[in-house]
């Protein structure tokens, strides 16, 4: 019913037809998922399968760093695992041995004391790995006014 018979002309249409938008919306939809399969199709084809040679020359991709955590309590963590501290500094060492590039990144609780944070890098480093990276967050400075 879109208008009234023998009524006053001056009544606004308040009914919105929704049927051609529902049309275009399914069209675009109809669209979107042949050129998304087209796209899919050509990216199956674009890679190419190969198999490397070998060389003696060849070098290993980076080692995963090692990720060191310092509790509130001062308890170490080597990978989510707890480590006493000579443990520690033996895994570190022969993990540098294995892979001598190998990197780690220090993650301590604001409430450890200095000392104990220096004591790990030095031990760390003093085990073979050289680069030791020291985790914080972000802290939002308020500009002077």
């Amino acid at each position: 019913m879109a208008a009234k018979s023998g009524g006053n002309d001056d009544d606004v249409l308040a009914d919105i037809n929704v049927t051609p938008l529902v049309d275009i919306m399914l069209v675009l939809l109809i669209i979107f998922m042949l050129t998304n399969e087209e796209v899919s199709e050509k990216m199956k084809k674009a890679q190419i399968d190969i198999d490397l040679p070998k060389a003696a020359s060849a070098q290993q991709k980076p080692a995963k760093p090692l990720s060191i955590v310092i509790g509130h309590t001062g308890a170490l963590y080597l990978n989510g695992t707890a480590i006493a501290e000579a443990a520690l500094f033996e895994q570190a060492k022969r993990m540098a041995e294995d892979n001598p590039g190998v990197e780690a990144i220090l993650s301590a609780d604001r409430r450890v004391t200095h000392g104990n944070v220096v004591r790990v890098i030095d031990g760390v480093r003093l085990a073979g790995v050289e680069k030791v990276a020291v985790n914080t967050k972000e802290q939002e400075i308020e500009e002077a006014r």
